[in-house]
C-alpha cells in the first residue's frame, strides 16, 4: 500500500480549513495487494530513516512501471499525492450495475480506482495494467479444452470403465457430472466479500441449507450483548425479558444438593452478601446467587439505569416479593417433578418386582406340577401294605426309575430318589435270587442286575468299602448278591473248580472292584487255603495244579501264600522218590512257570538234583554192553533243570567216569573205529543247548585230545592201519563244527567277552547286573550282581567276602545271587 493512501494530501491554503481524504481501502489497493506479479518497491536507506519525509523525485516510484528508473531530486520539497476521494454507496451502485451488464473489459475499467487529482495519465495506465494482472484470469472458461490437442485417452478410459457422457461417475452414476465449476467474483475483494458464491452445480450436488444470514444474525446478536449501550447516558434502554420453560427449569435442577424439605420461610430469611465482584451485591436466597450468571444478556445495570429506576420506579419490597414468589414456584415445580420421577421409579421397580414374582410363581407352579407327577410315579411302587405278587415287577420298577431319570432328572437328584431302590428293588431282587444256585446257572438274573447298574450306579461316588455313603447299586450287590455268593462258596468244593471260575468270570464285569476283591480274598481264597492244607500228594489222585491254576488269571499274586505249603508237601513226597518214577516230573512241570525262578531252582537243588546225582553215580559205563536207562532218566529233566545245574551235575558225576573208561580202553589195543563210533554215540545223546555250554564242549575236546595223544604216541601196542588219519580227521571235523557253532553264536548275539557273558547269564536268571556309580577297587569297576558286589579282573570274577575279595566261578556266582 502506498504512503499516499496512509497520509492523504495537504489542500490549498486559500480554502476554508484543511481537507483530509478518507483512509478507506479501495479496490485498487486490493488488486495490487493480491497481485503476485506486481513490481515491489524496494525501500531505500533514506526512506527507512526519514519515512514519509524522504526525498522523492516523482510519484512514478510509488507505482510499478516498465520504464527506467529516474534519478531522484533531493532538492525538491516534500509533497503529498492524493489517492482521490472514494465515492459513496449511492454513487457506486449504478456504476456496479452498469459494470455487471457490460463485458469483461468494461468490468475492468469500472473497477479501477477513481482518478485522483494530480495523477498523471501514465499512473492511470499502470493502474489498469495492475488490474489486468489481478483480475485477468477468467475461471471456468475453456476447462478441458486441452484434450483436443491429444488423442482423448482420458475420455476413452472413462468409457471403458462404464462412463456414459452426460451422466455421473461411479457405480450408480452418483458422481459429479461436470468438472468443478468456477465462478468469477464481481469485484477484487476477499472471499465472501460479495455474498454467497455457490454455483448452481454446487447447490445440486451438495444440497446444504445455506445459513449465512442466520449466522450473521446470531453473530450480531452475540456482539450486541457485550457492546456498550448505544443510547449513551441519556438514552433509554429497552427492557429485556428472560423466559424459562418448565423443561428448562427441570434441566437446571435448582434443588440439587439442597434438602427437599426446606421450607419457603427459611429460604426467604437467608440473606447473602456477594462481595466477589466490583461492587457489593445482596441476594435473598442461595438460588439467586447460584443463578446470577444464568442469563448472559441481563448484565449489571449501569449507574444511569439505577438512577433512573430510583427516580422513576423504585419498589424494592415488590421486587423482593415477586422474586420470592418466583423462587417458591420454581421450587414447587422442581419438587413436583422429583416426586413424579420418584413415583415413576417406584412404578418401574414394582413392575420389575411383579415380573420377578410372577416368574417365580410360574416356576414354583411348574415345580409343583412336576412334583405331583413324580409323586404319582413313586406311588406306583409297592408299599408295606401291598400284598405279595400284587405290586409291579422288577422290570416295571426299572422302567419307572428310567422315567424319573430322563423326565425328572433334577427332582431325582435333589430329592435322592435313588434311595427308593433300597426299599423297593432290594426285596424284589432278593426274592428273585433266593432260589438261585450260582454253580448250576451262573448267568441267572445277570441281565436284570446289569440293567439296574445302568440305573443306580453313580459315577460321583467311589466306594471302596461297605459304609453309609455307598452307591445304591453297590449297596444292592452288597446286601442282596454277596449273601447268596457267601452261602454258595461255603458249601463249594474247591476241587470242582470249573463252575465257580465260570460264575466269577461272568459276574466280574458287573461287580465293583472292591466287591470283586472281597469275593476273591475273603470267600474263595480261604477255601483254597483250607483245601491245600488238607491235600496229600501221595494219596490224592487229582493233581493240585488242576484246581489251583485256573484261579491264576484272577487271583494272580494272591495265591503266593499257597505256594510254600505246596512246595513243602511236594518235598516230603519226593524223599523216597527214584528218578525212574516219571510221575514226579509230570506233577512238578506245571509249577515251573508258577514259582519264582529262585524258588524253583532251590526246590530242584534240594529235592531233584541229589537224586539224579545218585543215579549217575550208579551208572556203569561199559562200551561193550551199555545200559542207557539211568542216563535217560537224568536227561529227561533237562527242561526242568537250568542248563548250569545240569552241566554241573554231568561234570561231577558223569564225565570223570566216561573219560576214565576212554583212557583204559585206549591202553588195551583198541579198535579206533569202534572208539570213534562210541565217542560220536555219546555226543549225540546231548542236546545242542548242552553242547553249546563251554564245560561240555571242553570235556569232549579233552576226549579228542586223549585219542590224538594215544594215536600219536602208539600207546597200546598194535595200531590199526589208518587209525591215526581217522582220529585226525575226526578231530578236525569236530573242531570245525565247534568253530561254526561258535561263529553262529557270535553272529546271533553270543557274548564276546567275559563281562557280556555275565550280563547274558544275569538276564537268563532274572538277576540285576549293573555298575555302581563312582565305586572302584584297585582301579576296577565294581558291579552289583543281585545283592552281591563283584569286580572283573582278567576274566576272573571276584566276590566281596568278609575281609578280602574271593575269586569264584560263574555258576557259583549265580547260585549265591539266587
Amino acid at each position: 500500500m502506498s504512503m499516499s493512501h496512509l497520509y492523504g494530501r495537504r489542500g490549498e491554503e486559500d480554502e476554508e480549513g484543511v481537507e483530509i481524504e478518507s483512509f478507506e481501502v479501495t479496490d485498487w489497493d486490493l488488486a495490487n495487494e493480491f497481485n503476485p506479479d506486481r513490481r515491489r518497491h524496494r525501500q531505500t536507506k533514506e526512506q527507512a530513516t526519514y519515512g514519509i519525509w524522504a526525498d522523492r523525485d516523482s510519484d512514478e516510484d510509488e507505482r510499478p512501471s516498465f520504464g527506467g528508473k529516474k534519478s531522484k531530486d533531493y532538492t525538491a520539497p516534500v509533497s503529498f499525492v492524493s489517492a482521490g476521494l472514494r465515492k459513496t454507496a449511492a454513487e457506486e451502485k449504478p456504476q456496479q450495475q452498469k459494470g455487471e451488464e457490460g463485458s469483461d473489459d468494461s468490468d475492468d475499467a469500472s473497477s479501477a480506482p477513481p482518478a485522483a487529482r494530480g495523477i498523471a495519465p501514465k499512473k492511470l495506465q499502470m493502474v489498469k495494467l495492475s488490474q489486468r494482472f489481478a483480475g485477468g484470469i477468467h475461471s471456468g472458461q475453456g476447462i478441458g479444452s486441452w484434450e483436443k490437442h491429444t488423442k482423448g485417452i482420458g475420455q476413452k478410459l472413462l468409457q471403458k470403465m462404464g462412463y456414459q457422457p452426460g451422466k455421473g461417475l461411479g457405480k450408480n452414476a452418483q458422481g459429479i457430472v461436470n468438472p468443478i465449476e468456477a465462478k468469477v467474483r464481481k469485484g477484487k475483494g476477499a472471499v465472501g466479500a460479495y455474498g454467497n458464491e455457490r454455483t448452481q452445480q454446487s447447490l445440486q450436488d451438495f444440497p446444504v441449507v445455506d445459513s449465512d444470514e442466520e449466522e450473521e444474525k446470531e453473530f450480531q446478536k452475540e456482539l450486541g450483548q457485550w457492546r456498550k449501550d448505544p443510547a449513551g447516558p441519556g438514552g433509554k434502554k429497552k427492557p429485556k425479558y428472560s423466559y424459562r420453560t418448565v423443561d428448562e427449569l427441570k434441566a437446571k435442577g435448582k434443588l440439587t444438593g439442597r434438602s427437599t424439605a426446606a421450607s419457603a420461610g427459611e429460604l426467604a430469611q437467608v440473606k447473602v452478601i456477594d462481595m466477589t465482584g466490583r461492587e457489593q451485591k445482596v441476594y435473598y436466597s442461595y438460588s439467586q446467587m447460584t443463578n446470577k450468571h444464568s442469563v448472559p444478556d441481563e448484565g449489571p445495570p449501569s449507574m444511569s439505569t439505577r438512577d433512573q429506576k430510583g427516580s422513576c420506579f423504585a419498589l424494592p419490597e415488590l421486587e423482593h416479593n415477586l422474586q420470592l414468589l418466583i423462587d417458591l414456584t420454581e421450587q414447587d415445580i422442581l419438587q413436583s417433578a422429583r416426586r413424579l420421577q420418584h413415583e415413576k421409579d417406584v412404578v418401574v421397580s414394582l413392575s420389575h418386582e411383579s415380573r420377578a414374582l410372577q416368574s417365580r410363581l410360574d416356576a414354583e407352579q411348574d415345580a409343583i406340577q412336576r412334583m405331583e407327577a413324580v409323586l404319582s410315579l413313586v406311588e406306583r411302587f409297592p408299599s408295606g401294605e401291598t400284598a405279595p405278587g400284587e405290586g409291579p415287577t422288577l422290570q416295571e420298577c426299572a422302567r419307572i426309575f428310567e422315567t424319573l431319570q430322563t423326565d425328572y432328572y433334577e427332582e431325582y437328584k435333589t430329592m435322592g430318589l435313588a434311595d427308593l431302590a433300597v426299599a423297593v428293588v432290594y426285596p424284589l431282587l432278593k426274592e428273585k435270587l433266593h432260589s438261585w444256585d450260582p454253580l448250576k446257572d451262573s448267568s441267572y438274573c445277570l441281565e436284570d442286575v446289569g440293567q439296574w447298574r445302568a440305573i443306580l450306579e453313580s459315577r460321583d461316588l467311589h466306594s471302596s468299602a461297605p459304609d453309609s455313603n455307598m452307591d445304591p447299586y453297590h449297596r444292592m450287590l452288597w446286601e442282596v448278591w454277596i449273601p447268596v455268593m457267601r452261602s454258595c462258596v461255603s458249601s463249594w468244593q474247591p476241587r470242582f473248580v470249573g463252575p465257580m471260575v465260570d460264575c466269577v468270570e461272568v459276574w466280574a464285569p458287573l461287580l465293583p472292584l472292591w466287591i470283586l476283591d472281597h469275593l476273591l480274598e475273603q470267600l474263595i481264597l480261604p477255601r483254597l487255603q483250607r483245601e491245600v492244607d488238607n491235600w496229600n500228594p501221595l494219596t490224592d489222585t487229582v493233581p493240585i495244579h488242576s484246581w489251583i491254576h485256573p484261579w491264576l488269571p484272577m487271583l494272580q499274586t494272591r495265591l503266593e501264600p499257597l505256594y510254600p505249603p505246596i512246595r513243602s508237601k511236594l518235598s516230603n513226597a519226593l524223599q523216597r522218590w527214584h528218578p525212574s518214577d516219571t510221575s514226579a516230573r509230570l506233577i512238578l512241570q506245571p509249577w515251573k512257570d508258577v514259582f519264582t525262578p529262585g524258588a524253583w531252582e532251590a526246590f530242584m537243588v534240594k529235592n531233584i538234583i541229589p537224586k539224579l546225582a545218585l543215579c549217575l553215580e550208579e551208572l556203569v559205563i561199559n562200551p561193550h554192553q551199555q545200559q542207557m536207562e539211568p542216563f535217560h532218566w537224568v536227561m529227561d529233566w533237562e527242561g526242568m533243570l537250568s542248563p548250569s545245574s545240569l552241566v554241573s551235575l554231568l561234570d561231577k558225576n558223569f564225565f570223570p567216569k566216561w573219560l576214565q573208561v576212554l583212557c583204559s580202553w585206549l591202553s588195551n589195543s583198541p579198535n579206533y573205529e569202534e572208539i570213534t563210533k562210541w565217542y560220536l554215540g555219546w555226543k549225540s545223546m546231548f542236546s545242542d543247548i548242552l553242547l553249546a555250554q563251554p564245560l561240555i564242549k571242553e570235556k569232549f575236546n579233552e576226549a579228542l585230545d586223549i585219542m590224538n595223544r594215544a594215536v600219536s604216541s602208539g600207546i597200546g601196542g598194535y595200531m590199526q592201519p589208518g587209525a591215526r588219519e581217522n582220529i585226525a580227521y575226526l578231530t578236525q571235523t569236530e573242531r570245525r563244527k565247534d568253530f561254526h557253532v561258535a561263529h553262529r553264536g557270535i553272529s546271533a548275539g553270543v557274548p564276546t567277552n567275559f563281562k557280556d557273558l555275565i550280563q547274558t547269564k544275569a538276564e537268563e536268571n532274572n538277576i540285576v547286573f549293573m555298575p555302581l556309580v563312582a565305586k572302584r577297587h584297585e582301579g576296577k569297576q565294581l558291579y552289583t550282581f543281585g545283592r552281591i558286589v563283584i569286580y572283573i579282573d582278567r576274566g576272573v570274577v571276584f566276590v566281596q567276602g568278609e575281609k578280602t575279595w574271593v575269586p569264584t566261578s560263574l555258576q557259583s556266582l549265580i547260585d549265591m545271587a539266587k
